[in-house]
């Protein structure tokens, strides 16, 4: 098991991977799929912060899914809207 020190780094790192996979895929074009990407990153990135710098790792199962589902609703209003916008 890695120590906490050791954990919140690993997030940090994983967490700046990401953010740059994120402005390099918003950089390479306009499409649906470069935008679900940045989209999925996003998702991965609040699931990062709270499991990991916000501990919720060690929290009740509906706290968990309340905080990851409010970040998955906006991911997918914004996707929905993207569409919309599209057509």
């Amino acid at each position: 098991m890695l120590s906490s020190s050791r954990l919140l780094l690993a997030c940090w790192l994983l967490l700046v991977g990401l953010s740059v996979a994120s402005v390099q895929l918003a950089g390479s074009g306009i499409s649906m799929l470069l935008a679900a990407l940045v989209l999925l990153a996003a998702l991965a990135k609040a699931w990062l912060i709270s499991d990991g710098f916000m501990e919720l790792r060690h929290a009740p199962w509906l706290w968990r899914m309340l905080l990851f589902g409010w970040a998955l609703v906006m991911a997918l209003g914004i996707f929905l809207s993207l569409l919309c916008a599209r057509s």
